[in-house]
């Protein structure tokens, strides 16, 4: 019984050793103490423990890698599009881009391959490798756009690029494009409830930005109260959404 045992644990650690792999490191180092020089044709000196120490020059473990530059075959949101020879860091390149196949090495023959077409490029259909993903973004919140509680107004598209820009968003009028329907106030009924308008990106991509109206007084003691994470909360339509007129 005992000889059984024995053999098996042998046995497993033969198996064990197999699975082992080596660790490729490198260290650069150099000597604190530099050892005296000998005359030619005698015996060197004895060097002393002080020869011993040495100092960390460079340790290629932690070494940064340098980027790897691919040719993307498609359009991918955040790095390019379809030809682009892009350079970017290797783990990021080999696990998002090499391994799902949206991207190959750079050699002449793959940039000539994936090179595009006349056709392809009379076909925008992306104005930015970053377009798409600030549609997402700006598709993914609900925009508070603040108006006054005590004057009269009309909702214009510098209000919303007022409001855009307190949200970390830089917009020109000319790319904000409201409903049709006039919406003025102050009208303590339109208070939180939603409507949306259209943002146009690089003349091409267009966003639909959710937006509620939330009143404001100067006056402390006139001040709606403050409605914690209002965004989430479920709202109802400023405006008709029946209507064919009521946004674009």
């Amino acid at each position: 019984m005992l000889k059984n045992i024995c053999s098996v644990h042998i046995n497993l650690l033969k198996s064990a050793t197999g699975l082992q792999q080596q660790v490729r490191t490198t260290f650069v180092l150099k000597r604190k103490y530099e050892p005296l020089l000998h005359k030619t044709n005698e015996k060197p000196r004895r060097m002393r423990a002080k020869h011993f120490i040495y100092e960390l020059v460079e340790d290629t473990l932690v070494k940064k890698r340098p980027n790897m530059e691919v040719v993307l075959k498609t359009f991918v949101e955040g790095v390019g599009d379809k030809g682009d020879v892009v350079s970017l860091k290797p783990h990021y390149v080999y696990n998002n881009l090499l391994l799902p196949g949206l991207a190959t090495y750079k050699t002449p023959e793959n940039i000539a391959k994936y090179s595009k077409t006349e056709e392809e490029k009379s076909a925008v259909q992306h104005s930015s490798a970053y377009a798409k993903r600030t549609v997402n973004m700006l598709q993914s919140i609900v925009l508070a756009v603040v108006m006054n509680k005590d004057e009269p107004w009309v909702l214009e598209p510098w209000h919303i690029k007022a409001s855009l820009r307190k949200a970390g968003f830089h917009c020109n009028e000319e790319c904000i494009t409201l409903p049709k329907e006039r919406i003025e106030g102050p009208d303590l009924m339109k208070e939180n409830k939603e409507f949306c308008c259209t943002i146009t990106i690089n003349k091409l991509e267009k966003a639909l930005l959710k937006c509620r109206i939330h009143h404001w007084s100067t006056d402390p003691s006139e001040r709606l109260p403050y409605v914690l994470e209002h965004w989430k909360l479920p709202s109802e339509p400023l405006l008709d959404v029946s209507s064919p007129d009521s946004s674009e």
